[in-house]
């Protein structure tokens, strides 16, 4: 799959899932087991993005890392982690 076909695929499913989405109704609190799992998560991005960065795969390797920046600011958006860019 080229890079062009590539982006536009993940560009639709992410519009999909804007088009679908529903905010909760109510808010429920977060164990630290679930923050744990996101930051598990993003770290098997970023080792991905290492991954195809030692292959020449630079495309792949900055679209996970791109995954792995995402999830870290999302938790840090929510203030369930600290950290600066």
């Amino acid at each position: 799959m080229k890079l062009q076909e590539l982006a536009y695929t993940y560009i639709r499913k992410a519009e999909k899932v804007f088009e679908d989405l529903e905010q909760a109704k109510s808010f429920q609190p977060i164990d630290a087991s679930k923050v744990e799992n996101v930051l598990d998560e993003a770290k098997r991005y970023l080792e991905d993005a290492k991954y195809y960065y030692g292959k020449g795969m630079f495309e792949t390797s900055l679209a996970s890392v791109a995954y792995c920046e995402g999830l870290l600011d999302a938790l840090r958006i929510l203030g369930l982690v600290i950290f600066y860019w």
